[in-house]
């Protein structure tokens, strides 16, 4: 049996991690029937039916379970050294980069990197993936994903970790919903709340809530923060929420913002990759460029924010937000 050429391997890597011709064409940027007939040329070489389709998807036998560890593994050495012997031009780019981001991910920082990567590289794709905490190990593993912004912390030696922002978790609700002072356990506890899915990464309250053996009055759980202004508004419920998106939503909103009645450490937001980036030029390009954007925002210290939104009615405390 010969060898596949390196775009056939490249077809049937991403073929089996989006499990769909569609999204495989998408990645690549080739055309659906293209990758159809390399897939059929795969089939040919290697005397096996490799995907089969199955409820709108295409579902890898076990030949092509077997044969992807070793493909892919061969797929990123040789990119890995091509890429290494090639200048890289991002004047010259047109490949698409994937970012994964939660929607407040999205809101705080989308705007500036894609600016910053546009004038830098304005033949350059970005697609913007969902962020499902989980799943960020194996999709920087398997290069589904080209760097990935989150709060939460991912021990994992392969990856490589540079903070981008220093945050706090604050409670915000409707102005007039509020008792004048700083808020306790109890009417924490007691208030209705709405709580945001911690397939999002931020799940650190809840973990110590837990913890405390506190537990709240959740009335409604969603999957996204940018739901919540409009929520927080008709409801007269509350939600606890970072402070640095607590702040662009106070701006346009009749909404305030609390301390938290218990400890919570801050939090750092950080940009993931995989150590192997550092060997390619595109990708060490993508990741050092979403660094340069994020880091010209001159984001504030959550200090800053809490003098600004809490005023002398909120002044936090020792059994506020952590220091």
């Amino acid at each position: 049996m010969s060898l596949p050429d390196l775009n056939l391997i490249r077809v049937f890597v991403v073929l089996y991690e989006t499990g769909s011709v569609t999204q495989c064409a998408r990645r690549l940027n080739v055309t659906q029937p293209s990758v159809s007939y390399a897939l059929s040329r795969l089939r040919d070489q290697l005397d096996d039916r490799l995907f089969v389709r199955r409820h709108q998807a295409m579902t890898p036998t076990m030949t092509a379970h077997q044969i992807y560890p070793d493909l892919k593994a061969a797929l990123q050495t040789l990119e890995t050294h091509l890429n290494s012997r090639h200048h890289f031009d991002p004047a010259q780019c047109n490949m698409r980069f994937r970012l994964a981001l939660t929607d407040l991910g999205e809101m705080v920082f989308l705007p500036t990197i894609l600016n910053h990567l546009q004038s830098a590289a304005p033949d350059l794709e970005l697609e913007v993936v969902p962020l499902q905490i989980e799943d960020v190990p194996e999709w920087l593993t398997a290069g589904q994903v080209n760097a990935v912004i989150c709060s939460r912390p991912i021990e994992l030696r392969s990856l490589e970790r540079q903070p981008i922002a220093r945050d706090r978790y604050v409670c915000m609700a409707r102005a007039d919903t509020f008792e004048e002072g700083p808020m306790t356990l109890e009417t924490f506890s007691q208030r209705k709340q709405v709580v945001v899915s911690g397939a999002s990464g931020h799940s650190l309250v809840e973990d110590i809530l837990h913890q405390m053996n506190v537990q709240r009055k959740v009335a409604l759980e969603v999957p996204h923060f940018s739901i919540l202004p409009s929520l927080l508004m008709t409801s007269g419920f509350m939600s606890v929420l970072p402070i640095q998106i607590a702040n662009q939503f106070a701006a346009g909103h009749d909404l305030a913002v609390r301390s938290l009645p218990f400890q919570v450490p801050d939090f750092h937001v950080s940009l993931y990759w995989h150590i192997h980036a550092n060997r390619s030029p595109a990708q060490h390009w993508f990741c050092q460029a979403v660094l340069e954007a994020v880091r010209s925002m001159n984001i504030p210290e959550p200090e800053v924010l809490v003098s600004r939104l809490f005023g002398q009615i909120d002044k936090p405390t020792d059994s506020g937000a952590a220091r």
